[in-house]
Order: structure tokens, then sequence, then C-alpha cells
């Protein structure tokens, strides 16, 4: 048995762009600064309260709390604007996904998403039927805590030694180290690639053919 275990935004999907327009949004709603889109893309990963402590580290816990909400309202209506496809699959990867399910992986997400958006983007590509497991922050800690990990594992049947977790981010990377999961990195994301090797990832993919060698390596 092996388990992929996939990150979403940076390593599935590059929703980059929906990302940044919701994030400047909500600090317009409350007469801020918006984060420029550099600072946006640094915290994509985390949940969203824990995303809006890292960009106001100075705010109080209130504003986090609004600011998170404004952002999933202005995120909804990205969506409801048929903006998905401006969110589209990295090159490669639903061939990616095809061919280890073909060979027998088991496949998993654990995201910072919530529950409905994640449902809606994997829905839009055609591949939601994929995953035996979604794991979100409606139901987890942030990232890097390892909740996530642990109940993809246990929804799969899977031992932590079959199992690998694929992602773009340190938060990805530290979550695969506190669950006793090996992990990948892929540089095609938001983190840069010496940053995913410092954090402890065994490897970091270029394309998703690499990736591909690499999970059956």
């Amino acid at each position: 048995m092996k388990l992929a275990v996939f990150d979403c935004d940076g390593t599935l999907i590059d929703s980059q762009v929906n990302i940044i327009r919701a994030m400047e949004s909500s600090f317009q709603r409350h007469r801020l600064p918006a984060p420029d889109s550099h600072a946006t893309r640094r915290i994509v990963g985390l949940s969203l309260v824990e995303a809006m402590q890292a960009l106001l580290p100075e705010a109080d816990h209130d504003l986090h709390l609004s600011l998170a909400e404004d952002y999933k309202t202005a995120f909804q209506r990205l969506r409801a604007d048929k903006a998905l496809d401006a969110e589209p699959l990295y090159p490669g990867i639903r061939s990616l996904l095809d061919t280890l399910d073909g060979q027998g992986w088991l496949l998993a997400v654990a995201t910072g998403k919530s529950d409905r958006g994640l449902k809606l983007a994997l829905e839009h590509h055609g591949i939601h039927h994929l995953f035996v497991s979604l794991q979100t922050a409606d139901r987890h800690p942030s990232k890097p805590h390892p909740s996530m990990l642990h109940m993809a594992l246990a929804e799969a049947g899977a031992k932590a030694e079959q199992a690998v977790m694929i992602g773009d981010t340190i938060f990805d990377i530290a979550m695969g180290e506190a669950a006793g999961v090996k992990s990948i990195g892929v540089d095609w994301g938001y983190h840069d690639a010496h940053e995913l090797i410092d954090a402890g990832a065994a490897h970091v993919a270029d394309d998703a053919d690499h990736l591909l060698a690499l999970l059956n390596g």
C-alpha cells in the first residue's frame, strides 16, 4: 500500500490569482493597506486565521477573525463569478494523478482550504473522485500540526512509513515531519526549493514527471 497526500493550493492547483484578489478585498474592507502579492503567497497553506496573524502580527485576535471571515466572503464571491477558470491545474498534474491511481496508489489531500472550497475546486477539474481522503482547515488545526495527516492515514488504512506528503511550502514539509511521514517538495508553488530542503523535504520535484519518478523511485 502506498498513500500520496497532496497539498492543494500551489501543489495541485495554481490559485494565487484568486487568493491575492480575496486578500486585497478583505484588507480593503477594513481600510487597511493590502499585503503585497509576495507576502500573500508566503502564507498560502496556513489556515485563514493563522494566515492573518502572520500578515498582521501586531493586530488583535478579533481583527484576525474578521479578516478571515471577509476573505472567505470575497473568495466565495469570486467563485460565484466563475473565477475558478483562473485556478488551473499545474502542468502534468491530471496525468500524474491518473497514473498514480492506475498504479494502485491511494491519493489524499491535506489543505488549508475549507471543505466547500476544496470540493468545488476538485470537482471543477474533474478529479474529486480520485481521492480517498480529503482533510481541510474546517476540521483540523492549521499546518504544520500533523492532525490532517494523521486522519488521512487513518482513513486510508495506511501507516506513516507507507505514505508521502507532497507540497510546495515549508508548512507542508513541517507537517510531514511532525507526522513521521516522508515529504517531497515541489518547486512550482509558493516557497523556494532551498526552503523546502531546509525544512526537511527528502527531494524537490522540478515538474510532474520528476515527481512521478521520485514517487516510484
